[in-house]
């Protein structure tokens, strides 16, 4: 029974088997580099973006991560 909660957790998590340039991306592509910055307030954002450069700055920054998680889940969720 353990193994189909854990299937049905993962088909409701947004974040599973998404990469995080993916995530990134998506949220580029959905709000813009400007707007970004000003959801998610981080100087990679705001000051020459790049994907590159804030996929580095994310790897090395959990707290800045989970708002670039959070804010990814909250766009997914609010899609279905």
């Amino acid at each position: 029974m353990s193994g189909k909660t854990d299937i049905n957790q993962q088909a409701k998590d947004p974040l599973h088997g998404v990469t995080l340039e993916a995530v990134v991306t998506e949220l580029v592509v959905v709000y813009g580099w400007p707007k970004l910055g000003r959801l998610v307030d981080i100087r990679c954002f705001n000051h020459e973006p790049s994907v590159k450069s804030s996929l580095k700055f994310l790897r090395k920054t959990p707290w800045a991560r989970k708002e670039v998680e959070d804010l990814y889940c909250a766009l997914k969720n609010s899609v279905e």
